[in-house]
């Protein structure tokens, strides 16, 4: 009897392991399906509140009929104060020319150098629709939270066309109330990081030198503020073709508010609310006007409240813009290869 009660002991002993492996398979396959708790000491970051935070708005509205916000890669904060300055919220404004045939280029080089500001940085590039596409693809890969903005408008003036890009630009910022500091960046600029922290602590207007240079000609041109403890006193323009510099200082009444100083588009900054504050800045009305030029205003805003001009950096003996001098390019006829 001892040699048959063996067998069946050991066959017993299979089948216990056999059920216990079936039923744990059977629990864990249902278990996978559970929904997973949302009160978990893992689900929060060390030192972290238990105050519910303030949701970010997401802006998915149009700046007007005729302006198609392509793009947006993350929510942006608006209509708030952008305090303190480390905080402060870049609005970077790029323009474009269809006929320029390194353009994607530049727009890939600026990209890699925005990539490198730390954030919150907003990236605002305006574009005829019909080029508009090929842009829009290369601008997904950037990793830079942007806005594609585009017009059909179709011009044969070019500084009409990059104007009428501005107030797109402008308009839209205004129209969703973005908060920040506005700057225009060519996309052929070419930066010093150290440039974007110093322009984010600008509470009003800021302004700074800029070196315009050109390979073909050997030519150097620096144009911009003479500053004392980052006011500006006078202004500064030297070319390295004739080593000569000419400066005017102390700037005069008719400097600032006159026509005869011209500040290049790419060498201001100014705070955003400047364009849907009217309180604050004497503007009739908080509606937006898209059809108002909202570059004219902001430049006559910065020529009638010059005192709240800001040097940068504070004594403005540094470069950290230069701005390639390129002629204009005509794109070819394509003719079939012989």
């Amino acid at each position: 009897m001892g040699s048959f009660d063996r067998p069946r002991k050991r066959i017993q002993l299979w089948k216990k392991a056999l059920i216990h492996f079936a039923l744990c398979f059977v629990m864990g396959f249902f278990t996978g399906f559970a929904p997973a708790s949302t009160a978990s000491i893992f689900s929060r970051r060390i030192g972290s509140s238990d105050r519910p935070t303030k949701p970010v708005p997401a802006l998915e509205k149009l700046a007007d009929p005729g302006i198609a916000n392509r793009s947006i890669m993350a929510e942006i904060p608006v209509g708030e104060s952008p305090e303190p300055h480390l905080d402060r919220q870049l609005i970077i404004i790029t323009t474009t020319r269809s006929d320029d045939r390194l353009q994607e280029a530049f727009l890939r080089r600026l990209a890699c150098t925005l990539k490198l500001v730390p954030p919150p940085l907003l990236w605002i590039v305006v574009q005829a629709r019909a080029a508009a596409p090929v842009t829009a693809e290369m601008l997904r890969k950037t990793g830079v939270m942007y806005r594609h903005l585009t017009f059909e408008k179709n011009f044969t003036d070019p500084a009409a066309e990059a104007d009428h890009q501005r107030n797109v630009a402008l308009n839209h910022v205004e129209y969703h109330r973005l908060a920040g500091v506005v700057h225009f960046a060519d996309a052929s600029n070419v930066y010093d990081l150290e440039f974007f922290e110093e322009i984010r602590q600008i509470k009003v207007f800021g302004t700074w030198p800029l070196a315009t240079a050109s390979a073909n000609r050997r030519r150097v041109v620096v144009d911009g503020p003479v500053c004392s403890s980052s006011k500006v006193v006078g202004w500064l323009f030297k070319d390295s073709s004739n080593d000569k510099a000419t400066v005017r200082s102390p700037m005069t009444d008719a400097d600032m508010k006159g026509k005869s100083l011209q500040i290049d588009i790419s060498a201001f900054a100014f705070n955003s609310t400047i364009l849907w504050d009217p309180e604050r800045w004497g503007r009739p009305t908080s509606v937006p006007d898209t059809s108002q030029d909202s570059m004219k205003f902001v430049q006559k805003v910065i020529r009638e409240d010059d005192i709240k001009l800001k040097g940068i950096p504070a004594d403005c003996s540094k470069i950290m813009l230069w701005h390639p001098y390129r002629p204009r390019v005509i794109p070819l006829p394509f003719q079939n290869p012989r």
